[in-house]
């Protein structure tokens, strides 16, 4: 049974339905493609998507040279005005034809063809012979940054567990994994000229736990499997708070001399840098300049919330713009929390809202001082909380969030022009989640709904609609 040509998470900008158009994928399609390693690249994963889930052959060839009913993918003649990442899908009795200007717009079509499939074409060998709805998709994203958190500090997960979250984020068009290295609870980067901070500050987790951390090649690894489903890694070291890790690695780092304890609670607010020290702006400087220099991606996230109950508003200033500097230098944009916009940041600077209880203030002072908006409210964006109060795992400060909350909420109704919004982030601390399992029982079905916000126009956005597209996906 074909699923219907609109049940597509995040909803495309335009759907035009042809049910005598239906193709069915059998023994003899093949996936065509343009010449070119970028199209070569996305058809071979689709390929390899398709052959487990049908059991049928599925080669791949160079768009035009052989006939028959085939799924071509096609990076030129692209519409201009879908822009690098969108895409026009096209099915007819004859065959699908993905067509896009770039290849992560070509990707973005193949995931949209792979949800009109039966489920079972997850399953290896299982769905055999099967139909895609006719009609075509037209897309594009509204915003260009839709992203997803993971915090590998308060739990450690390896490489393998993130790039499963790479795989489930891109399925819903989320193109940013902003991933939280460094925090109280632990350190889990290799910065080769500080080794203690990985040594002991990546040696605890939250509840006491073994810890771990990632080595360049580690995360080279993390950071080419984002690429190859067009995922930007956005790495974050936070500072000047969230630190204690640091701390504990480092006497030398503390204002007093005195290396701190070690910590596997989850309380905040209490750890930060010395400001004024020099031995401080070395250490950010060596630390985000070793981070550029393995991250091929344009931004660093420095953090910047939760810090003011321990330092005065000149040092929390002084080693806010300490770390944005480095970043700038190390030739990369700095991105933090919109705490940030309380000071005086360098061009381009990116701020992430997440703070609900000032109603938007921090967002809209960040935006009038000329920095742009990435906006996670935690009352909607946060995934580490609970459903309701009966979830067993996450926390309940801002929630809890609701899959409806997670969904219901509009970017433009937080005094922000549109003009200086940069995109939405689902947002994921790790407090009370130790295994795969646990992320995803907190991500889904919840992450699908704030990947919408951030892809789809606002006039698709309706609850009652969204819901049974929803219950499709499960």
């Amino acid at each position: 049974m074909a699923a219907n040509l609109g049940d597509i998470i995040p909803a495309p900008l335009s759907v035009d339905p042809d049910p005598g158009g239906n193709f069915t994928i059998d023994s003899a399609t093949v996936i065509a493609r343009s010449a070119g390693p970028e199209a070569s690249a996305v058809a071979d994963w689709l390929a390899e998507l398709l052959r487990r889930g049908t059991g049928f052959p599925l080669p791949t060839v160079e768009a035009g040279s052989r006939p028959g009913g085939a799924i071509t993918l096609l990076l030129d003649g692209g519409d201009p005005e879908i822009g690098d990442e969108g895409y026009t899908l096209t099915v007819t009795a004859q065959g699908v034809t993905v067509r896009a200007r770039a290849a992560a717009g070509l990707f973005h079509g193949a995931q949209s063809l792979r949800q009109l499939l039966p489920a079972a074409i997850e399953t290896d060998g299982a769905a055999g012979r099967c139909t895609v709805p006719g009609g075509t998709v037209v897309d594009r994203p509204r915003f260009p940054w839709r992203g997803a958190m993971l915090d590998v500090c308060r739990h450690f997960f390896g490489v393998a567990d993130v790039k499963r979250y790479i795989d489930q984020i891109a399925l819903y068009k989320m193109n940013i994994l902003h991933l939280h290295l460094s925090d109280d609870q632990g350190w889990r980067i290799e910065i080769s000229k500080w080794p203690r901070l990985t040594e002991i500050g990546g040696s605890t987790a939250v509840g006491g736990g073994p810890g771990g951390w990632y080595s360049h090649d580690d995360y080279r690894e993390i950071v080419a499997h984002a690429r190859s489903r067009h995922v930007t890694v956005v790495p974050d070291i936070d500072t000047p708070g969230h630190t204690n890790a640091a701390l504990a690695s480092y006497a030398a780092l503390n204002c007093d001399g005195l290396a701190r304890s070690l910590y596997t609670g989850t309380e905040m607010g209490f750890s930060s840098l010395c400001a004024g020290k020099v031995i401080t702006a070395q250490f950010l400087h060596d630390v985000y300049s070793e981070l550029a220099a393995v991250t091929p991606g344009p931004y660093i996230f420095i953090g910047g919330d939760e810090a003011t109950e321990v330092l005065s508003a000149s040092d929390y200033a002084s080693l806010v713009g300490v770390a944005a500097q480095s970043v700038v230098a190390a030739g990369k944009i700095p991105v933090g929390w919109a705490d940030i916009g309380a000071v005086a940041l360098p061009a381009g600077t990116i701020a992430a809202y997440w703070n609900h209880a000032d109603n938007g203030t921090s967002a809209v002072r960040s935006a009038a001082g000329g920095l742009r908006l990435v906006l996670a409210p935690a009352d909607h964006a946060f995934l580490d909380q609970k459903y309701d109060a009966s979830t067993p795992l996450g926390l309940d400060w801002a929630g809890p969030v609701s899959v409806e909350q997670a969904y219901d909420w509009e970017p433009g109704d937080y005094g922000i022009p549109e003009e200086h919004l940069e995109g939405v982030e689902a947002t994921l601390f790790s407090e009370t989640l130790s295994t795969m399992a646990d992320i995803e029982y907190m991500a889904f079905p919840r992450l699908p709904g704030i990947a919408e916000i951030g892809w789809s126009p606002q006039a698709t956005h309706d609850w009652s609609a969204y819901r049974e597209r929803l219950a499709a996906q499960g």
